[in-house]
C-alpha cells in the first residue's frame, strides 16, 4: 500500500476513510443500540477464519461441532468471510432489540434492496458462491425465507446459549460511553471508541481498509453499536434508507467473555454476596421492590435491604413510579457486571 497514491474503492489503502458529518442538531441524535444480527453475521465470518479471532476461541470450541451444516453453509455463502455484507441482514440497532425482532425483520425485508445487495455480492464473489447469489437474486421470495430460517437455526446452536453473557457485555459498554458523553462529551466519548475513530470539526472519522465516503447525518443522526463478535475493528452502514450506523469493538471482550452464567454469578458473589449479585445480574429491567425479592427467591424486608446496599454504593438506581419503587443497574453497575466477563 502506498501513500503515495489516492486510495480505490475497494482497493486497501491506508488512507480509506469514511466521515460522518453531523451538524449541531445531529449531535444530540447520537444514539447507541444492540444489533443481535450483526453479532450473528460476524459469527459466521469468525468460524470461517477462526484463526484470526482469538478472543472467540472459547466460545467456538464449544459450537462448532453443534452447528447445522446446511443453515450455516447458506450463511456462510450470503456474508462470506471478509468485506462487504449485505444490509438485509440486520434491522436498525436499537436499545431494546431483540434476536426474535431481528429475525421477524428478515423475514419481512424489502424485495428490491435484497436485489441490490445480491447484486453487490455477486461482483465480489466467483464459482459456486456466485452462482448460488445469482439464484439467489433471482428468487428473493425464497431466498428470503431460507436465509431466515437458516439464520433461527445457526441462532439457537451458535448463539442463543451465550446471548445472557454477551448483552451484558454490550449493555455495559454502552452505559460507560452514556457516562463519559455526561461527563466529558462526545468528543471524548468518539475518541474512545477505537483508534480508528476519531472527532473532530463537527465529523466523526473512521478509518477503514478498502472504502472511503462522506456521510451527511443532518437530520438522522448516528447510530452507535458495540459489537463483541467483530472485536477486532470498526464497520459502518451508511445507504439509506438505513440510518448512518457505526459499528465498534466493545470493552471487556477478552478469551473468557463466553463462560457460563453460573461463573458469572460466582465471580460477583464472591465480591458482593451471592444474594446481592443475583439482584444485581437480574437487574437490567426495572423492577419493584416486591419483583425482586420474588425473583430472589428471598422476603421482600431482605431484598428492601439488599437493594439498599447496592444503592448506597452506587450499583443500583432505584425511582419511585407513583406508589411503586423501581430498581435498575446504574452505568457503574453495567460496568461491574460486565466486567467479571
Amino acid at each position: 500500500m502506498d501513500r503515495n497514491t489516492r486510495p480505490v474503492e475497494g482497493v486497501e489503502h491506508p488512507d480509506h476513510r469514511v466521515e460522518f458529518q453531523l451538524s449541531p442538531g445531529d449531535i444530540q441524535a447520537v444514539r447507541f443500540g444492540i444489533s443481535p444480527g450483526h453479532e450473528l453475521a460476524h459469527a459466521v465470518r469468525v468460524l470461517l477464519r477462526p484463526a484470526q479471532h482469538p478472543l472467540q476461541w472459547g466460545w467456538l470450541r464449544s459450537v462448532r461441532e453443534r452447528l447445522p451444516r446446511d443453515s450455516f453453509a447458506l450463511l456462510a455463502a450470503v456474508i462470506g468471510d471478509d468485506g462487504y455484507m449485505p444490509d438485509f441482514l440486520t434491522a436498525a440497532p436499537r436499545w431494546d432489540m431483540t434476536p426474535d425482532a431481528e429475525v421477524d425483520a428478515l423475514r419481512t425485508a424489502a424485495l428490491e434492496p435484497m436485489r441490490v445487495d445480491f447484486g453487490k455480492m455477486v461482483l465480489r464473489s466467483r464459482g459456486s458462491r456466485q452462482q448460488a447469489l445469482r439464484d439467489m437474486q433471482a428468487h428473493p421470495i425464497r431466498a428470503r425465507r431460507m436465509i431466515a430460517d437458516a439464520w433461527s437455526e445457526v441462532w439457537e446452536v451458535a448463539l442463543a446459549p451465550v446471548w445472557p453473557q454477551l448483552e451484558r457485555i454490550l449493555r455495559a459498554d454502552v452505559a460507560t460511553r452514556s457516562r463519559t458523553i455526561a461527563a466529558s462529551g462526545i468528543s471524548a466519548m468518539a475518541g474512545e471508541l477505537h483508534e480508528r475513530v476519531s472527532w473532530g470539526d463537527g465529523a466523526v472519522r473512521v478509518r477503514l481498509r478498502k472504502h472511503s465516503e462522506q456521510v451527511d447525518c443532518r437530520g438522522s443522526g448516528l447510530v452507535l453499536v458495540p459489537s463483541v463478535m467483530s472485536s477486532w475493528g470498526c464497520m459502518v452502514l451508511t445507504e439509506p434508507p438505513a440510518q448512518p450506523t457505526l459499528f465498534y469493538p466493545a470493552r471487556g471482550v477478552t478469551a473468557g467473555w463466553a463462560r457460563d452464567s453460573a461463573e458469572t454469578a460466582e465471580a460477583l458473589g464472591a465480591l458482593l454476596g451471592p444474594a446481592r449479585a443475583d439482584i444485581l445480574l437480574a437487574a437490567e429491567s426495572a423492577r419493584t421492590t416486591s419483583q425482586v425479592a420474588r425473583d430472589a427467591g428471598i422476603a421482600v424486608s431482605t431484598a428492601s435491604h439488599h437493594l439498599g446496599i447496592l444503592r448506597d454504593a452506587g450499583l443500583i438506581t432505584s425511582e419511585r413510579d407513583g406508589n411503586r419503587m423501581l430498581h435498575l443497574r446504574t452505568p457503574l453497575g453495567e460496568a461491574m457486571v460486565g466486567a467479571v466477563l
